[in-house]
């Protein structure tokens, strides 16, 4: 895993800097957010610094409840969802894959509950994504 390229607490990425960064994986990007919309109509986007080593994230909220982060890399972005034990019940029923699936339940448990980190950089897991997406929003 590479550093995240948007480390400058001064320099908030732009849609600019974001498409220049990611290449392709850019789509998939836009892809998981128009997904989100369909799903649930408005959300709301918030850029956050959270240090040098995690740099810039993109937090998205529904109302006030957190979604996802997305976090740009050199060419490919990282999702990161939480789930709560209920949501992560319903993912082990699911037909995402066994790796996530394995990640998931084998994550540690927080309050908040479990964590999930996916690097996306081909389309490889978008189905995944949104078959998590649509399970944390339920």
């Amino acid at each position: 895993m590479s550093d995240v390229i948007f480390n400058e607490k001064a320099v908030q990425p732009t849609e600019e800097n974001i498409t220049e960064k990611l290449g392709d994986s850019y789509l998939h990007w836009q892809e998981i957010k128009q997904y989100t919309s369909e799903l649930v109509g408005e959300t709301k986007d918030e850029w956050k610094f959270y240090g040098q080593k995690y740099g810039w994230q993109l937090k998205t909220l529904l109302k006030k409840r957190n979604l996802y982060f997305l976090i740009p890399y050199e060419s490919y972005f990282k999702i990161v969802l939480i789930f709560s034990d209920k949501a992560v019940a319903e993912i082990e029923k699911s037909e995402i894959s066994e790796s996530i699936k394995f990640d998931i339940v084998n994550a540690k448990k927080y309050m908040e509950g479990r964590g999930i980190g996916i690097d996306v950089g081909d389309g490889s897991l978008i189905e995944d994504i949104k078959q998590l997406i649509r399970i944390k929003i339920n």
